[in-house]
């Protein structure tokens, strides 16, 4: 059976990208490259797309891990801005709820705080209201008792009360990979670790692109009628391969979020709160027995491919935390894993990174490279609509976007109401297959409607995972993620795949040697490249556990 979407078979993909001239061919592979390919295979357009590194390896799967309405964008006067997330995050749970589901935020208010208790009541009301949120979704304003019933860990001095709203929490990356499913699902040709090495042209127009496997080492030639550069941090770069980066230009900016256990920080109630000395705001969530703190907004002018914690970032939130939260006490070594990201927003003069707008710029060159930057994860679908729009009305397209009725791949659970039951039923079925509750409830929700292929695996070849001393659940999403996710290296599978690197970092630890056992044999490795891609896992686990000045690389396989 050929599948589309195969670790195993990405040098076919590529040869038929190069045996063909496609409408489009979209450089990145993050969460606005994504639903660019979507939507333009959706109205019928060829479409490729080629991602330097695994998707969503890039800022895709560094944010807070929320598709938010931009409350704090009111602030800035980004009324558009609010209106339109705030609308599209609504969609984002419809079509993809197995990925996405409702998180009440609760917002402290302090005496001289960020937020006074008026302007946090009559601000909360406007983002209700230009959001669209449902009438049961709407903030609630609670007194100090009520704030502190909620959220008894909660500083009290100073405390005048709380607003609560309604924020979405998803898993970015995985949010992601459906997009790109989705679009591969509908015709989209899409490989991962395949860096676009320079433009070629035709009559002065850009005309595709020469790519190199980075895996393989090949390199092709892709020819596309339209190219769009979404390649998030790095779209500067190929602006300058295309002798076009004038004018505006990026400003990175990093955010770092740490992960602790819930026996240390055992928070119920998700947290959006002022700090102490700079008067930002970060957020306290609760996820799976972890509570994550973040995030960080500073300058950014290192390797764009490996931002990484710092010691000043660490101690930043956890002062942060303990100041908000005075019980805690949290120290450095409560710190299990973290992240960090990089966010490329549009360049504003006298602007701190805090204010500079989230909003989305494109950038259409004398060549033709249409290159789009900035932008929120919630907003997504509209900038993908907004760019292909214009490739649509080049190419004499007449179909209109439909993306907002399209239910993403592993949505298929009956929408947002049909959800807990999908989620009870698949539990059922696992569990009929030989897993324990725990484990078929974790890979319904990792999976949603897909779960269904992953429980064929189990039944297919489960008695395979013996011979590779691998859990039936660990082989069967192991298994799918390389046929049907084109997970080709482990940290694919332990971060973008299964999120944990990030949230149960001891569970890489105790299967990293079967699982790299496992994908060494299938996909066929040389000697070098398992030694190549161990490392690079033995570095992400000890840049996740530790901030970057006390990892010694030369030590960390060791």
């Amino acid at each position: 059976m050929v599948k589309p979407f195969s670790a195993i078979q990405r040098n076919a993909y590529l040869e038929e990208m190069e045996g063909q001239e496609l409408d489009l061919l979209v450089i990145g592979g993050g969460i606005t490259g994504a639903g660019i390919a979507l939507d333009a295979s959706v109205r019928g357009l060829s479409t490729g797309v080629v991602e330097m590194q695994d998707f969503a390896a890039g800022t895709s799967s560094r944010s807070t891990k929320l598709v938010h309405g931009g409350l704090r964008y009111l602030k800035q006067f980004e009324v558009k801005l609010v209106a339109e997330v705030g609308k599209e995050r609504a969609i984002v749970y419809e079509n993809a709820p197995h990925v996405t589901n409702p998180e009440w935020m609760l917002l402290p208010i302090y005496k001289d705080g960020t937020f006074g208790k008026a302007a946090t009541a009559v601000g909360l009301k406007v983002y209700d209201k230009l959001a669209g949120v449902k009438r049961k979704e709407r903030r609630n304003m609670l007194n100090k008792k009520k704030t502190l019933e909620k959220l008894p860990m909660l500083r009290e001095d100073g405390l005048k009360g709380s607003g609560v709203y309604v924020e979405y929490k998803t898993d970015d990356a995985r949010l992601t990979l459906e997009i790109m499913k989705e679009a591969v699902h509908r015709g989209t040709k899409a490989v991962n670790y395949t860096k676009a090495e320079e433009l070629f042209y035709e009559n002065g127009r850009v005309a595709g692109a020469k790519v190199t496997d980075l895996i393989s080492g090949r390199s092709f030639n892709i020819r596309a009628k339209r190219v769009v550069n979404a390649a998030g941090p790095w779209v500067d770069e190929l602006r300058e391969k295309d002798g076009s980066k004038k004018g505006k230009y990026l400003y990175l900016t990093k955010g770092v979020h740490l992960v602790i256990d819930q026996s240390r920080f055992p928070l119920q109630q998700a947290a959006y709160f002022d700090t102490e000395d700079d008067g930002r705001m970060i957020f306290a969530i609760p996820r799976d027995g972890k509570t994550y703190v973040g995030t960080t907004d500073t300058y950014y002018d290192g390797r764009i491919a490996s931002p990484r914690m710092t010691q000043q970032d660490l101690d930043y939130i956890l002062n942060a935390a303990n100041y908000m939260f005075p019980g805690l006490k949290l120290e450095e070594k409560d710190v299990e894993s973290s992240w960090a990201g990089l966010r490329p927003l549009i360049h504003e003069e006298g602007k701190s990174a805090s204010e500079i707008s989230r909003k989305d710029e494109t950038f259409i060159s004398e060549s033709g490279l249409i290159s789009i930057a900035g932008g929120k994860l919630t907003g997504y679908r509209k900038m993908a609509e907004r760019i292909v729009d214009m490739v649509a009305k080049d190419l004499g397209v007449k179909a209109k976007c439909t993306t907002d009725k399209i239910v993403l791949s592993g949505g298929d659970v009956g929408g947002s109401k049909g959800l807990e039951n999908f989620l009870e039923e698949q539990t059922k079925a696992g569990v009929a297959l030989g897993l324990s509750e725990e484990e078929a409830g974790k890979l319904v929700k990792l999976y949603g409607s897909n779960v269904k292929r992953v429980y064929e695996i189990l039944e297919t070849s489960g008695e395979e995972a013996r011979h590779f001393q691998l859990p039936k659940s660990v082989f069967a999403s192991l298994v799918y993620g390389m046929e049907e996710e084109m997970t080709v290296t482990p940290i694919d599978f332990f971060n973008r795949r299964t999120g944990a690197l990030f949230f149960d970092i001891q569970w890489v630890r105790k299967w990293k040697t079967n699982v790299l056992n496992y994908l060494a044999y299938r996909l066929h490795w040389t000697h070098n490249q398992r030694v190549r891609f161990e490392k690079e896992l033995e570095k992400e686990i000890a840049y996740a556990a530790h901030p970057e000045e006390k990892v010694h690389e030369d030590k960390v396989a060791q």
